[in-house]
């Protein structure tokens, strides 16, 4: 335990210049307080002590705006920044080295038992707000833009923003193809292309249709009668 908490301390230094001396970490640190917390609901989880595993859970949600249910499993290294509206459902798996920014959701998007929740690989960023729905994976050392909403699986080294997210940077290159990246739609850059090619064509017809009016065709002349 004292390990584990050691460990932490170490963590948040590095990652968050804020940070100045290890009591303001261990009295003003909610990501700090709410994973004291899941560490004891888990292995109650574990153990069996479902209840008190979720009340422990339920105090801990209280006290630091942080919710964890107690049956996530979560790896070494892991950092919650400031933290209030976080929520992390029963199935997710979180791996070593994860940051995690306020107001981020690993949810489900079905009622059935079993892995519902998100799998997180190691060194993974997830901004602000971003939400990580159902049994998807995200690959190692990928970032998540804030306000995101993530419902597919994310290849390692990849970085995702938007509604639905897509993929914009991956191993070293930027995408831009309308058509998505790796398999991942983009609706939106789909929407764009389509609207593009619309008004280009609504131009070159206006224009055809100017080029007449300036020049009316001349009618022909009527002969004189006699």
């Amino acid at each position: 335990m004292f390990e584990q908490i050691r460990n932490d301390i170490k963590v948040i230094f590095e990652r968050d210049p804020a940070a100045r001396s290890v009591l303001e970490i261990l009295f003003c640190y909610p990501g700090f307080h709410a994973m004291r917390f899941h560490h004891a609901g888990h292995w109650l989880w574990m153990h069996d002590f479902r209840l008190l595993a979720r009340f422990i859970s339920h105090i801990g949600r209280m006290c630091t705006g942080i919710e964890i249910h107690p049956g996530a499993t979560i790896d070494q290294g892991f950092f919650i920044d400031h933290g209030m509206g976080v929520v992390i459902g029963e199935t997710a798996e979180i791996g070593k080295n994860v940051t995690m920014y306020h107001g981020v959701t690993l949810g489900g998007t079905s009622w059935k038992k079993g892995k519902r929740h998100p799998t997180i690989e190691e060194n993974v960023i997830i901004g602000a707000g971003a939400a990580i729905l159902g049994a998807i994976r995200i690959g190692q050392n990928s970032k998540i833009g804030s306000g995101s909403v993530v419902n597919r699986d994310v290849p390692p080294n990849s970085t995702v923003v938007g509604i639905p997210g897509r993929i914009v940077y991956r191993e070293g290159n930027v995408y831009n193809d309308p058509t998505g990246v790796a398999g991942t739609p983009d609706p939106e850059g789909k929407a764009i292309k389509c609207l593009t090619e619309q008004v280009a064509a609504v131009e070159m017809r206006l224009e055809e249709l100017t080029r007449k009016l300036e020049k009316p065709e001349e009618s022909p002349r009527v002969g004189t009668a006699r």
